[in-house]
């Protein structure tokens, strides 16, 4: 079996002769039926961005001068509570905190940990309360200049096997797997993976992604702690962290589902070509890669299965806005369900839109255009056609940031 090692490819890249590619890039080719040989590969960028409810992230600021309170007993961020410690920092005037992307406000159920992130990101200011320890309330108000470490921690992250939802009940669900709550009669499907772009459909014996490799989280320098939680051989997924400080507000957010706030990650992972093995695991493409369909209540419980051919195909990666078509409604429903508050004021921020097709499907006037497909599905014996109504990734957000990382190690500043 033919091999080449770490330093044979990063002695490659320095001389400028490496031939690197996107995984977009890559699966074009393939589909094309032009793949490049192993021995003309030598790296694959990889991307995924969606929906990672296990991101945390730890931070360190200023609150109050030193000897104002004692130590902070409960911290609340925008009104999202942050959880206090591990550190006392004793009269110090400083908070260490735990922040969870899927906490909500106290104030306001949709608005919470992810949506907080990426405004401390933005320079945004960000009013903080402390109830001390001795019984004191102390309040601030802090920017990103204020915070003096923060590190996010990714408990489980880039999963390989995911599961898309459907409501085949009468009565609408309310989930986290959906943007709102899911109406029945199998009105509608939501769905979570970016197919053959995602590092871990690339790598599925692990060969190439392994404990203490780097990866950018976010648009920063990070590294893979190592498994994630509830990973396993079949369904594996990744533990990392990386620098919160250096993160790009592009890559990071809140994301509202019918459970209130969750958040949003993209994740880039290099796999270098060193042996055949990994080549040929390259090769797989979205019609290869399997998608069960489960009851939104079951979730366990496949109804039928379908493959990420026929969530991606040529459908378009986001809409398109229409201004003269805007009633301006007194209760825009789109304003209401768009999950990452993208569209306000008859206005769409395309820099924070997810390209999920909510507002496709919701807006009453058809002021926006986008074909997110639908899939036919044998349920209960009988042939039915779903609109896909719902993304909670965004395959976008996972090519920007492959070619980045593609840039980066082209340009020596990213050595495998």
């Amino acid at each position: 079996m033919k091999e080449r090692s770490i330093n044979d490819i990063n002695r490659k890249v320095q001389s400028g002769e490496a031939n690197i590619y996107t995984a977009e890039e890559f699966k074009k080719l393939i589909k094309k039926g032009d793949a490049p040989a192993f021995d003309e590969v030598d790296v694959v960028t990889c991307g995924t961005c969606g929906v990672m409810s296990g991101t945390a992230a730890i931070l360190n600021f200023i609150i109050s001068e030193p000897g104002v309170f004692i130590r902070a007993k409960e911290v609340y961020m925008n009104g999202v509570p942050a959880y206090a410690g591990p550190c006392p920092n004793e009269w110090l005037g400083s908070v260490d905190v735990i922040l969870h992307g899927t906490a909500h406000s106290i104030y306001d159920e949709s608005y919470g940990g992810g949506f907080l992130l990426k405004e401390i990101l933005e320079g945004k200011p960000i009013d903080v309360r402390v109830e001390t320890a001795e019984g004191k309330t102390i309040e601030n108000t802090i920017t990103m200049d204020d915070i003096t470490r923060g590190q996010i921690i990714g408990a489980r992250m880039a999963f390989k096997n995911y599961t898309a939802f459907t409501n085949p009940g009468k009565d609408e669900v309310k989930s986290i797997f959906a943007a709102m709550p899911l109406e029945g009669n199998l009105k509608g499907l939501t769905f979570s993976g970016c197919g053959d772009l995602n590092p871990l459909q690339n790598d599925i014996p692990h060969n190439a992604i392994k404990q203490g490799s780097k990866v950018l989280l976010n648009g920063a320098l990070g590294y893979i702690l190592g498994d994630g939680t509830r990973s396993s051989a079949e369904k594996p997924n990744l533990m990392l962290s990386a620098d919160l400080c250096q993160m790009d507000p592009y890559y990071l957010g809140g994301f509202k589902t019918g459970q209130g706030g969750e958040v949003y990650d993209t994740v880039a992972i290099p796999i270098p070509v060193l042996n055949e093995e990994i080549y040929n695991n390259l090769l797989v493409t979205d019609e290869m890669i399997d998608l069960p369909v489960a009851d939104i209540k079951g979730r366990h419980l496949p109804l039928d299965n379908t493959n990420y051919q026929e969530m991606w195909g040529d459908y378009d990666l986001r809409p398109k806005y229409d201004e003269r078509k805007c009633k301006d409604c007194d209760s825009c429903t789109v304003e209401r369900v768009c999950p990452t508050n993208a569209f306000s004021k008859r206005k769409l921020n395309i820099a924070r839109c997810f390209g999920c097709g909510m507002c496709a499907s919701h807006c009453r006037h058809d002021a926006f255009a986008m074909n997110t497909g639908s899939v036919d599905l044998n349920i209960n014996g009988e042939n039915v056609n779903i609109p896909i109504i719902c993304r909670q990734s965004d395959r976008l957000r996972a090519n920007k940031l492959s070619l980045k990382l593609k840039r980066m190690i082209e340009n020596n500043e990213f050595m495998l």
